[in-house]
């Protein structure tokens, strides 16, 4: 199955474990300090070394303020569904619309039994499952009139009254392995969620078919079934096992897994700390860039060739594909070399209510072809200054050579130019969070070690600034499988283009100062450890840096967007 072109979103899938409840809280905690979008717990009631899953998702809602919460997979002959309804709408009510439910028919029937539910065979179990789906979204469905009513042969319902509605269209992602239950999910559920360890090779794209075709003859798509994926793993050198080895090796399997078997939610089982921090700051953005520049190829081979939006399959999220039949491995390695992540973080915008509207480069600009503008907008500097402090004279910043007006572009040239606003929108979101961080501090919402724990795993913070922020993550994510040094693309334009030599010393100085802005704001965060009175220092240190890093990223994308296009990147 192709890609569906759902947003790509990670997570983590965490131990319940009662003899440190504390840890999986913090854990739970850690994994939205940095930046991951899902938290989910397993759910075996029965497990008496195991805290309950539904009070310890809300104890970490009400320590959260984002990141989403699904129990992975509630436990169904364990959980009434017209109870489960109301827990899961209470809950997405209280957290503000951040609780799916994965849900699962039943497993360890001994230990379920001995609980005091009723034995189910393997049919009956879906039976039920097909039951408990009806009943949890009649209850959630208050716009109907009169109570539920559901008379199946192991879920009765007789008049319920429904509500609450939760805040949010909240998705049933079902545990699904065997043909019976992939036909339900794609007749009822919005997500399939198996995990990795339990499927044989071929698994994933057999399930597919089963889950798409029910989907079809239930008058859906296969897009709206979501594609989630429970993995596990060990970061260490490169091997043979899958998920064994370095971040970049993670990002381009399960880069494949997107592009191949349209998976869109990876969720990470790991209860330790460094492994989460990893796969956050190391794996997520490199796999997003993979996929998003393999989406942006397939886009432009569509433009290119004159293929209209609505000519693609049905069902098709993506409308449609142009791979030419290549391998997700090697389709990654392509849109790799291409260079381009169409917005590596799915944001942008600077977060300093600065303005990001496209202006063209300065100079008359080029042309793509049929004649049109240069396509690559950078984003300008809208000259607001937050503190009277500057650490340079953005005056004497030099320029590089106007562009030719004659020159044309292909859609490849644009790409390589455009990734560098592309990179630097992922840092501007960066900042936007660094000041919301700050905001939850003074409010006391959250505590200073997490907050300088998250600001650590920042592609900003993280990058070493001397050897460039387009740089940094062109080299360690673009270049998959290529020797390419970190200094590449600056000594590259310095040959292409002499003309270039002194804007590229200019910027090489302007990192080294970010870089010591960035140890100032890391300076007044231990600071602030000692006292409240800390707090004004950090807001001028957070300032500093939001003056120095916005102003930083509009000159040099006003001076290399061109260049890239025209020099490109070896």
């Amino acid at each position: 199955m192709p890609d569906l072109g759902h947003p790509l979103e990670l997570g983590s899938f965490l131990t319940p474990t009662a003899a440190d409840p504390q840890r999986v809280a913090e854990l739970a905690m850690l994994s939205e300090a940095v930046g991951l979008d899902l938290v989910t717990m397993q759910d075996h009631p029965y497990q008496p070394g195991f805290l309950d899953t539904w009070t310890l998702l809300s104890v970490v809602a009400a320590r959260t303020t984002s990141v989403r919460l699904a129990p992975n997979v509630a436990s169904l002959p364990l959980r009434p569904p017209a109870v489960l309804a109301r827990s899961v709408a209470s809950l997405d009510l209280l957290s503000g619309g951040r609780v799916e439910l994965g849900l699962g028919a039943g497993a360890f029937w001994d230990a379920i039994e001995a609980m005091g539910a009723p034995r189910l065979s393997p049919g009956q179990a879906v039976d039920a499952l097909a039951e408990a789906v009806e009943v949890i979204r009649a209850l959630w469905d208050t716009s109907a009139r009169g109570g539920v009513r559901v008379d199946g042969e192991h879920h009765h319902v007789r008049g319920a009254k429904r509500g609450p509605a939760p805040a949010h269209p909240v998705e049933i992602w079902l545990g699904a392995y065997k043909p019976r239950m992939l036909a339900l999910t794609g007749r009822v559920a919005d997500g399939w969620l198996p995990s990795l360890g339990y499927l044989q090779p071929g698994d994933l794209a057999r399930g597919n078919a089963i889950v798409d075709d029910a989907a079809l003859e239930a008058g859906r798509t296969p897009a709206d079934v979501r594609r989630l994926l429970n993995i596990s793993g060990r970061f260490g050198p490169s091997g043979r096992e899958p998920l064994h080895g370095p971040p970049q090796q993670w990002a381009e399997e399960l880069a494949a897994f997107a592009l191949d078997d349209g998976v869109s939610v990876f969720i990470l089982g790991s209860d330790d700390p460094d492994d989460l921090r990893r796969f956050a700051a190391e794996v997520a953005p490199a796999v997003r860039e993979l996929v998003a520049a393999e989406r942006a190829e397939a886009e432009a081979g569509r433009a290119e060739a004159g293929v209209e939006a609505d000519r693609a399959e049905p069902g098709r999220a993506d409308g449609g594909r142009a791979d030419g039949g290549r391998t997700a491995p090697e389709r990654v390695e392509a849109a790799s070399a291409a260079g381009r992540d169409g917005a590596a973080s799915g944001a942008s915008g600077s977060g300093a209510a600065r303005s990001t509207a496209g202006t063209a480069p300065r100079g008359p600009g080029g042309a793509v072809r049929g004649g049109s503008p240069f396509a690559v907008a950078p984003t300008p500097d809208d000259g607001v200054r937050l503190v009277a402090e500057q650490p340079w004279d953005e005056a004497s910043r030099p320029q590089g050579p106007a562009p030719d007006a004659d020159r044309t572009y292909t859609a490849e040239e644009l790409a390589t130019g455009q990734h560098l606003v592309d990179v630097h929108d992922h840092l501007r979101a960066e900042l936007a969070r660094v000041r919301d961080l700050v905001d939850q501090v003074e409010a006391g919402s959250m505590d200073v070690g997490v907050a300088r724990s998250h600001i650590n795993t920042m592609t900003m913070r993280q990058n070493s600034w001397v050897l460039g922020t387009y740089c940094e993550s062109y080299c360690r994510v673009v270049t998959t499988h290529h020797t390419l040094e970190d200094r590449s693309m600056f000594p590259h334009l310095r040959r292409s283009d002499e003309r270039l030599a002194p804007v590229i010393d200019r910027l090489e100085q302007e990192h080294h100062v970010i870089h010591d802005v960035l140890e100032g704001v890391d300076r007044a965060l231990v600071r602030l450890v000692s006292g409240p009175d800390g707090m004004p220092g950090l807001r001028a240190a957070v300032d500093l840096l939001t003056d120095t890093l916005l102003s930083h990223l509009a000159y040099e994308e006003r001076e290399l967007v061109e260049p890239l296009a025209r020099l490109g990147m070896h």
